[in-house]
């Protein structure tokens, strides 16, 4: 569709075929911040742009500056009905349930949503990704400490295709709602559960024994898991690629020497084997040690 604006150019851009060309063609290769400043151009490039913005189907607020005004977000999001990934780290100041739940609500497709450090949300939000996005892959909830064990759990009902969680710092979940989701959600190939003393062996071996795909694991300050769930995550999870235990004070090189005879990446180092030898014959046999810092 071209406006009579766009017509009366002749061979201007405007004269090319809108939705078939400019759209998906031209306008997606430009960043977002240059979409915003075209749409001062002209009442048609305006109006452009608005067609481009109903269509979208990614929306990284970072594109468009590091902080995100609320009124700008309201006004880009208001068409759209067909998004597919949606980032709003850098809107993390402001956002509230008011401002995304009506984008949320509206979009039934979403397969990505990263709300790293968006403290204002509360539950409600979970919830209502949980009750419109049945298609969702990954999600990141990162220091989200909002997220409580009943919004996981309608997360677990309700989004089962989910390949990747972040649930860094939530705090507020223990390990039999990481259980219940791990259950339900057993296509999970990456899961963050660092920086969370309520995570335990018990969390860990259940992710293990349902999750037979996991390829990534970050457990980083998880001071509760031990070296007995790390072994039952060798034995149940042939594909794990990458494994965060530092400052798990409770996990040795004991526990961690088959995962790393198998190529897993691993973020704490092993004893280097003079100074194990050395302190073999010092104590008489081979002592347990934990070199994590």
């Amino acid at each position: 569709t071209v406006p009579p604006e766009g017509r009366a150019g002749g061979g201007g851009l405007l004269a090319l075929p809108w939705e078939d060309v400019l759209v998906p063609h031209v306008l997606r290769l430009l960043p977002l911040r240059q979409l915003l400043s075209l749409r001062r151009v002209s009442r048609a490039f305006r109006e452009l742009v608005r067609l481009y913005l109903a269509n979208m189907r990614r929306f990284d607020s970072a594109q468009i500056a590091p902080a995100i005004p609320r009124a700008a977000f309201l006004t880009l999001l208001q068409d759209n009905k067909v998004l597919q990934q949606l980032a709003l780290q850098s809107c993390s100041d402001w956002l509230t349930d008011g401002e995304l739940l009506p984008v949320i609500r509206q979009n039934h497709h979403l397969q990505h949503i990263q709300l790293k450090g968006c403290a204002q949300l509360s539950c409600q939000a979970l919830m209502a990704i949980s009750l419109s996005c049945p298609n969702l892959r990954r999600l990141s909830l990162a220091h989200c400490e909002w997220v409580d064990s009943l919004s996981l759990r309608s997360l677990a009902d309700h989004c089962k295709a989910l390949e990747a969680v972040d649930l860094t710092a939530c705090r507020q979940l223990k390990d039999e709602a990481i259980c219940y989701l791990v259950q339900k959600c057993s296509r999970l190939k990456s899961l963050s559960l660092a920086v969370n003393a309520n995570v335990g062996d018990v969390a860990v071996e259940e992710t293990a024994k349902c999750c037979p795909e996991l390829e990534h694991l970050d457990l980083t300050g998880c001071l509760r898991v031990k070296n007995d769930s790390i072994r039952v995550l060798a034995e149940y999870c042939p594909k794990l690629r990458s494994l965060k235990v530092k400052h798990c004070h409770n996990v040795a090189e004991s526990s961690l020497s088959v995962l790393r005879s198998r190529g897993v990446e691993l973020d704490v180092e092993p004893l280097p084997q003079t100074a194990l030898v050395l302190l073999q014959d010092m104590a008489g046999f081979a002592p347990f040690i934990n070199l994590q810092i």
